[in-house]
């Protein structure tokens, strides 16, 4: 399956994550490891650059992390990122540099790269969100099929089993998703795409296209 690898969506020059993610051919692979590979590259962090505020959580010292926010272990929070009011962090967050995590927004076992925006009432689950990539107001990433079964990615005829009963979204470099949407389990979405508000997307989005609705996509001129 082509334009999907992590080579195809990602610089990993913008993420500290960059060796960890080199392991495996797609995103979704390195899923299962986020959080040992979090607490592993804690332990190798400058206590110049970052405050160990509880176990296995690390903030850089230029953050800003509003008093209300939860911060869940194991977690890393990069530099000049701002985690707003009342910011839920449950858990295996690697969370780049520049980054706005706002108010009510949830994360979850995810690798935001730097200068990634969740800045309104967003849920970020089992995903992996690539260079400047921006959900809108309320966008959502859906992890669990309703049937339980195990996640698939379909792009057309092609089938690629992941293995994996939980898997939101992988968004490539410069990925912008439209306010309120949905992306469903599975879903992959090249690097410069778009995705029109209040969408309900699954499946693969090529580079450098839009989806407007109901599984139209037009490509980029």
């Amino acid at each position: 399956m082509q334009n999907i690898t992590i080579q195809d969506l990602y610089d990993l020059n913008y993420t500290l994550a960059a060796d960890y993610l080199k392991q495996f051919q797609y995103p979704w692979e390195a899923l299962e490891g986020i959080k040992n590979m979090i607490i592993a590259l804690g332990a190798t962090l400058s206590f110049e650059d970052y405050d160990y505020v509880s176990e296995n959580v690390w903030i850089h010292k230029t953050a800003k992390v509003f008093p209300s926010a939860y911060i869940g272990a194991p977690c890393i929070i990069g530099a000049n990122t701002e985690v707003r009011h009342c910011a839920f962090i449950r858990g295996s967050a690697l969370i780049g540099e520049n980054c706005v995590v706002g108010n009510s927004v949830e994360l979850k076992n995810v690798i935001l790269f730097d200068h990634v925006q969740v800045p309104h009432y967003n849920y970020v689950g089992d995903s992996i969100l690539g260079y400047h990539s921006h959900m809108g107001a309320g966008s959502i990433t859906s992890n669990v099929k309703s049937d339980k079964t195990l996640v698939v990615v379909k792009n057309e005829e092609e089938i690629l089993e992941t293995g994996l009963k939980k898997m939101g979204a992988m968004l490539g470099d410069f990925v912008e998703v439209g306010c309120n949407s949905v992306l469903n389990p599975g879903t992959v979405i090249g690097q410069n795409s778009n995705i029109y508000p209040t969408s309900c997307v699954r499946g693969v989005i090529p580079e450098n296209s839009i989806w407007k609705h109901d599984g139209i996509i037009i490509r980029k001129y």
